[in-house]
């Protein structure tokens, strides 16, 4: 068993590969050969599921064209990637989201994960301690009438 890990560390390459999960949208540029020609072709869709781990991993990614639904299933250490870039983050609660296959419409859609930059956490953090020592003094306040 080590021996196969051994090989897997040596003669696999390993690319800085951004993290997603189940449930985002990502952009997978793949290289495609016609011929003596080789091209980048783009691959948008929605991650249904991550599975394996070290060289063997893998990744599906479903996309509607034309109205009807595609499903491509690629090796996560592929020499053929050219990179992966993650559009959006969807919050899920599954690894594998398979019911998306027969959502249709609204329902087959992904809410997004909002981001706050960290200017925004730390006015919020502000805005708590000050509405925070607000109701302490009013308290205190309200104490010595009593």
């Amino acid at each position: 068993m080590n021996l196969i890990k051994y090989v897997e560390e040596t003669l696999v390459e390993k690319k800085a590969i951004p993290h997603f999960k189940a449930g985002d949208t990502i952009t997978v540029s793949y290289k495609i050969k016609e011929g003596d020609k080789e091209r980048i072709q783009q691959y948008q869709g929605v991650v249904i599921q991550r599975r394996g781990a070290g060289a063997s991993a893998s990744f599906t990614v479903r996309k509607i064209s034309n109205g009807v639904g595609v499903e491509r299933i690629f090796p996560l250490f592929s020499p053929f990637i050219d990179k992966i870039e993650v559009n959006k983050e969807g919050v899920v609660r599954r690894a594998r989201i398979y019911y998306i296959r027969n959502a249709k419409g609204k329902k087959a859609r992904i809410e997004e994960k909002q981001h706050q930059t960290s200017e925004e956490m730390a006015a919020n953090k502000a805005a708590a301690k000050s509405a925070a020592t607000a109701t302490a003094v009013a308290e205190a306040a309200a104490a010595e009438k009593v």
